[in-house]
């Protein structure tokens, strides 16, 4: 008698036929991914071997959620989400993408925002379109519902990376340089104007009653500036899609791009709840 495969298998094989795009992504990068784990492990850099079974983990939770949620991920949607995920974590963090090239972390909070948002926008259209709520949302609420989710998702991730670099000095708030400041720290009076301090050239730290020169070039702004960076090309992300999202729902669905990034629930879980 012949041995049926396993459920596992068969929901594999079905997952390759429906999405043969998608599964050739997944298995190339999760291929570089162990690559990069196996010669991390020997530089014996064991924070890296973590970030890449986190990454590996991470590649598992589009399917997951599908799984979870009975929903359908885009083709699209799901290979740029398995992009980003590689971009930031092995090419960003171990090949030190977020310092060689400035405009890297830009790129993928300014993306991070843009997929937040066709998540919120996504959960909230689903639950409009349900039988079992009559909420008849119009489409600018559901912009801005999608708009103020990918932001809320962005300030989240400035409070992880600030609690990192207080409790576990990471840096993941990379510094920036400038040559004017302006505080009231240095206000003569102790009152609350403001001292400028233009054309500044360097910082001297004082350390152990050692003085030394850190040659920079101007003054160190210890994560600021990245954090509001970060939080405004979110926003450009977020307000980008909230903006597709809505004449998506104005054209009746008809939108093909904003289709490549709307999760839709698969049509048994209709058939389930009737």
């Amino acid at each position: 008698m012949k041995k049926r495969p396993s459920p596992k298998l068969q929901g594999l094989r079905e997952t390759v036929r429906r999405k043969p795009a998608v599964t050739a992504v997944y298995f190339v990068l999760r291929a570089l991914v162990i690559l990069t784990m196996i010669r991390q492990f020997f530089n014996g850099d064991y924070e890296n071997v973590f970030l890449c079974a986190l990454t590996l983990v991470l590649f598992l939770m589009p399917a997951f959620i599908e799984h979870r949620l009975r929903i359908d991920f885009p083709d699209t949607m799901e290979i740029v989400i398995l992009l980003f995920i590689f971009a930031a974590e092995i090419l960003g963090e171990i090949r030190s993408y977020y310092t060689t090239f400035p405009g890297w972390d830009a790129v993928m909070h300014t993306l991070n925002g843009f997929l937040c948002a066709a998540v919120g926008f996504s959960l909230v259209d689903m639950l409009d379109r349900n039988e079992r709520f009559s909420l008849s949302l119009s489409p600018v609420f559901l912009a801005i519902v999608a708009f103020c989710f990918s932001m809320t998702i962005g300030v989240l991730w400035e409070f992880f990376e600030c609690a990192m670099d207080t409790f576990f000095l990471k840096d993941m708030q990379k510094d920036a340089i400038l040559n004017t400041i302006s505080t009231v720290a240095l206000d003569p009076t102790g009152g609350n104007t403001p001292v400028v301090i233009q054309d500044i050239q360097d910082v001297i730290v004082v350390t152990g009653g050692e003085q030394m020169a850190l040659g920079l070039g101007g003054y160190l702004d210890p994560g600021l500036r990245d954090t509001m960076k970060d939080l405004f090309v979110n926003f450009i992300g977020a307000a980008v899609f909230s903006v597709i999202g809505y004449f998506y729902l104005i054209g009746r669905g008809k939108g093909r791009f904003a289709r490549r990034f709307i999760p839709q629930v698969l049509e048994d879980e209709y058939r389930g709840d009737n």
